[in-house]
């Protein structure tokens, strides 16, 4: 009745009293895990500042969950373990977890930290009756890019900071130097952007769905920005 079958959840785990999961991953995704609010919506990035994966990060206890698009969990789980080196973590799949979604307020789930207007989210045991569809039509109604729509492209092109997806007061992380240059220089030159298809220009073209497509434009070439994304 809720579930979203095409995300699923990375945890990663102390597995010593003395290891702390949040100053491990605050050292490589784009938003402040140990001083900010969780769920956060955040990215792993390449050194050049490209998007390898983007999440939503949500706090267990001592744990973290990263809620990312269910077919990347895996190449995820396998990127975080090579920065894990010998710190006392475990990184892997959390199966009896799913993540689920509605539009409409739900006890005990929160709004999506990107977007009042995407809906709520909460984690709990899958159902079988996904809504996938659903959040989809919604997702890109809204014109918000997620998943695969980003892979390669600068984080701020993707509309990181108008998606809360980035903090500029926390230390260093991975594409850090790249992100920040272009914040304090406020030159965002390309957008992704979701259009309806049949308006798509295949040469800009990032990702295709049933009636929308999402583009990586020129700001100057962007005439219908969605609301929540202010173009000077």
């Amino acid at each position: 009745m809720s579930q979203l079958a095409a995300r699923a959840l990375v945890r990663l785990s102390p597995t010593s009293p003395d290891e702390n999961v949040r100053a491990f991953l605050q050292g490589l995704v784009t938003q402040d895990v140990v001083l900010g609010a969780l769920p956060a919506y955040s990215a792993l990035l390449t050194p050049q500042g490209k998007v390898m994966f983007d999440f939503l990060i949500w706090a267990d206890g001592e744990d973290l969950l990263l809620d990312c698009v269910a077919n990347q969990a895996d190449a995820l789980v396998r990127r975080l373990s090579i920065y894990r080196l010998r710190r006392a973590i475990t990184i892997a799949r959390d199966p009896a977890l799913a993540v689920h979604w509605s539009l409409e307020p739900v006890a005990g789930a929160m709004p999506d930290p990107r977007l009042a207007a995407l809906g709520y989210r909460w984690l709990a045991t899958p159902d079988d009756a996904p809504v996938d569809d659903t959040y989809l039509a919604h997702r890109l109604s809204l014109g918000v890019p997620e998943g695969a729509d980003l892979a390669d492209t600068l984080w701020l092109e993707c509309n990181a900071a108008e998606l809360n997806g980035v903090s500029f007061t926390k230390g260093c992380y991975v594409g850090q130097e790249n992100t920040a240059r272009m914040n304090w220089r406020q030159k965002v030159n390309r957008r992704l952007i979701v259009v309806p298809l049949a308006l798509s220009r295949e040469e800009r073209r990032k990702s295709t769905y049933e009636t929308y497509a999402v583009d990586h434009l020129r700001v100057e070439d962007i005439t219908a920005p969605p609301a929540w994304l202010a173009l000077d």
